[in-house]
């Protein structure tokens, strides 16, 4: 069973950048395809951004349209850490954002295809 676990969350103004972290239990993590996703009050889950596992090389990334060119996704192995640094913040980008971790290396855009998830870190983007 992985446990993982998100901070960095908290209050920015419009404009501003945030650092999320997901520290995973994992021995191997790296193996693992990672990704972000997030959930707004009284709306769905939506994916963010994904990272590939290190079975199959060079991290390949994958991005939501809504957050490509201000969110980057990078992972740390030896730390067993994922991270997810937001510039630009919006408004909008305002939600619960939640780390997952995949039984593959692929990633996946796809909630679905997640196999355990963290509690969350919540992220408020004042306008």
């Amino acid at each position: 069973q992985v446990q993982l676990a998100e901070s960095g969350g908290g209050l920015v103004q419009a404009g501003g950048s945030l650092r999320l972290s997901c520290a995973a239990s994992e021995r191997t993590f790296g193996n693992y395809a990672m990704g972000w996703f997030r959930q707004a009050p009284g709306k769905e889950r939506e994916f963010v951004a994904a990272i590939r596992g290190i079975t199959w090389g060079a991290s390949n990334t994958i991005y939501a349209n809504s957050v490509k060119g201000r969110f980057t996704i990078s992972r740390d192995n030896a730390k067993k850490t994922m991270y997810l640094q937001m510039n630009s913040l919006r408004p909008e980008d305002t939600a619960v954002y939640v780390c997952a971790a995949r039984r593959s290396a692929f990633e996946s855009p796809r909630a679905d295809e997640y196999d355990y998830w963290g509690q969350g870190t919540q992220v408020t983007v004042s306008s």
